[in-house]
Order: structure tokens, then C-alpha cells, then sequence
């Protein structure tokens, strides 16, 4: 549990990083993406073992609430909430609920399904890159979140990875044998200090687009490919056109 933790921990870190770079200009996340897409075996490296690390986290979380249900059978006559927090009490609902977003978040960005984004078929976004038309990632992220329902999604799941972090973290620590009773409160800082961190970093790219403040103009720009697409070669044209003003 907690090895997959910590490997899924360094995972989130890592693509937050990554998705920061829409609040540069649409050439940095486009290049970033078009080098993952042109990598394939780092590429299929990570979405293995994350797959495989997300399975691990899953299947022992699952153990260990049958294994805490199972060393008391008869339940109490009175419930208390004594000694625990709202995030270690509902880790197992919001990791599920997380697991669910990942997969929405899969089918929203990476198989570009039209009917989850609220917006069209993110397939036909394409913009020209060192000569070569690629997939337009800007276009896709400042286009889907202007939609308020899948906006309010995002943030509810970036909510809750907040709290699944910040109990989650601390037990990780814990569980490793790495928390005492002099690194306890430090340790309990960092958990919440890293946690607050990566909601707002999460959170504040689809706030920042929805409210216009990254993206607007360029959205305006390439919303027509929506509903659309011209050749290939044209588009390559228009887009390289847009680039050299």
C-alpha cells in the first residue's frame, strides 16, 4: 500500500509539472506532449507501471478494509470518531472516486472521446510543430475547459485526491517505518503543506480557463476546427500562417 502510494504520489507530481506548462505559450505543453507521443517506449513504460501501481493500491486497499472489518466482526454500539480524521475515514471512498475520475480523465485527453467532453471531437485540433502536424494539446485543454460541468468535475476530484493525500502521505511514512515521534509533526506538515500544493496547481489550470484568464483568444481561434476540419494540408497552412504573425 504504501509503495504504490508513493510511486503514484511521484506520478501526480510529475503530471502536474508536466500540465503547468499550459500557462506558457501553446508551443511548450504541445512540444512536452509531441515528445511523449514520439517516445513510445517511455511512453507505454509509465502507463505500465502506473497501471500496474494503481492495480497494487487498489487490490490493497480493498484487503485492508476487509482485514480491519474482519478483526471485528461484531461492530460498536457507539461510533466515534475518536482519534481519526474525515480523510482516513473516507480514504477508500475518495480513492475510488479518484480511480473513477482517471478514467474519465483518460477518455477525456488521451482516447479523445467526443462525448465526454462537452465540447467535440478533440481528434480534428491539430497544429504544426517543427514542420510536422501534431495533435494541438493547448487546443484540447483551453477548448474542454470552458465547459462549467467538466470544470466542476475537476475540481471535486482534485478536492478529493486533497484529502486522500493528505492523510495518505503522512501514512505512507508511517507505514515505512519513516515516523516517529520527533519526525510525527513534521512529517504531518509536509503531508498537508504538499497536499495544498498540488490541489491548487491541479486545480487552478481549469479554474484559470474557465474564467478566460489563459487560452481565451487562442480558443477563439481554433474552435471552428470543432465543427470543421479542413485538409490537412490547408490546416497545416492556416496554422502555420498563425504562427508566423
Amino acid at each position: 500500500m504504501a509503495v504504490s502510494g508513493g510511486a503514484l504520489f511521484l506520478f501526480v507530481i510529475g503530471h502536474l509539472i508536466g500540465n503547468l506548462q499550459v500557462f506558457g505559450p501553446p508551443e511548450m505543453i504541445n512540444r512536452y506532449a509531441h515528445f511523449l507521443k514520439s517516445t513510445p517506449e517511455l511512453l507505454w513504460s509509465a502507463r505500465l507501471g502506473l497501471l500496474l501501481m494503481v492495480g497494487l493500491h487498489i487490490a490493497s486497499a480493498v484487503t485492508l478494509s476487509m482485514m480491519n472489518k474482519e478483526a471485528r466482526p461484531e461492530p460498536y454500539a457507539v461510533l466515534s470518531a475518536s482519534g481519526s480524521t474525515v480523510q482516513s475515514r473516507y480514504m477508500l471512498v475518495s480513492g475510488l472516486v479518484i480511480a473513477a475520475f482517471v478514467v474519465y480523465h483518460l477518455a477525456h485527453f488521451t482516447v479523445l472521446l467526443p462525448g465526454v467532453n462537452g465540447v467535440g471531437d478533440f481528434s480534428k485540433l491539430k497544429t504544426s510543430l517543427h514542420g510536422e502536424e501534431v495533435p494541438d494539446v493547448y487546443a484540447m485543454m483551453v477548448l474542454g475547459f470552458r465547459v462549467w460541468w467538466v470544470v466542476l468535475f475537476y475540481l471535486v476530484a482534485q478536492a478529493l485526491l486533497f484529502m486522500h493525500l493528505s492523510h495518505g502521505v503522512a501514512a505512507m511514512f508511517q507505514s515505512l517505518g519513516l515516523r516517529n515521534h520527533v519526525w510525527g509533526p513534521r512529517v504531518q506538515c509536509f503531508a498537508k503543506f504538499v497536499s495544498i500544493a498540488i490541489f491548487i496547481g491541479y486545480a487552478s489550470i481549469p479554474a484559470a480557463i474557465f474564467m478566460r484568464v489563459v487560452g481565451h483568444d487562442y480558443a477563439e481561434k481554433v474552435q471552428h476546427q470543432l465543427s470543421s476540419a479542413p485538409p490537412t494540408s490547408e490546416r497545416a497552412l492556416v496554422v502555420a500562417g498563425k504562427e508566423a504573425k
